[in-house]
């Protein structure tokens, strides 16, 4: 199912938008659609740290948080 598009209005130097040009053309893909994919990627390696990190962080809490509140749970069950 395709998403509905929306548009968004940019202002860049004109360095910037000439690399965004030259790296879309590269890629075979428009200028849009490169834009997209940077966004997604940046976007998805954002939410792929976070969750690594909140992982790493209860893995190191673990014993913890069963202590503080592992007793309550199970109280309310």
């Amino acid at each position: 199912m395709d998403m509905a598009k929306t548009q968004l209005n940019v202002r860049v130097d004109e360095d910037t938008a000439r690399a965004a040009r030259e790296r879309a053309m590269a890629r075979g893909v428009s200028v849009n659609r490169y834009i997209e994919e940077l966004v997604k990627q940046d976007a998805g390696e954002l939410g792929h740290t976070f969750v690594e990190a909140a992982a790493d962080f209860m893995k190191q809490y673990e014993t913890v948080f069963a202590e503080e509140f592992g007793a309550e749970r199970e109280g309310r069950r």
